[in-house]
Formats: C-alpha cells, sequence, structure tokens
C-alpha cells in the first residue's frame, strides 16, 4: 500500500505516495543528515535527472542509502 506525502518544492505544493518503507528509510537519512524530510526531498529533486520521476528518485536514493 502507498502512503502519500504532501510537501513544498520549489516553492509549489506537491504529493508523493511511496511504500512506507521508502519513507522510513527517506526519513532515517533526512535524520542522520540532521535535515528535514522536507529539505531531503528538495535536495533529492534538484539533482535528479529530468527524465527520471520523483518517486523514482527518491525509491533509489533509499535503496542506496536507507537502513541496511
Amino acid at each position: 500500500m502507498l502512503s502519500k506525502i504532501s510537501l513544498s518544492l520549489s516553492g509549489h505544493r506537491t504529493s508523493i505516495a511511496l511504500e512506507p518503507e521508502f519513507w522510513a528509510a527517506l526519513e532515517a537519512c533526512a535524520a542522520a543528515q540532521g535535515q528535514t524530510l522536507s529539505h531531503l526531498v528538495t535536495e533529492i529533486d534538484a539533482t535528479r535527472s529530468p527524465t527520471c520521476p520523483l518517486a523514482s528518485a527518491l525509491r533509489v536514493y533509499a535503496l542506496l542509502n536507507g537502513r541496511h
């Protein structure tokens, strides 16, 4: 089941739906870096390829950097 979170990215409200496990991994990454989830998502959004959907970029980031 997907869990939807609403965030502001570049001054625009957006909703992102991911599995709860990915949100947990992203929240752990953000906490480990001393930043908010919103800030981490903004950073990932700013550095992703324009052809890569944001949800996909978040999942890949969580897989590469999340809890082990």
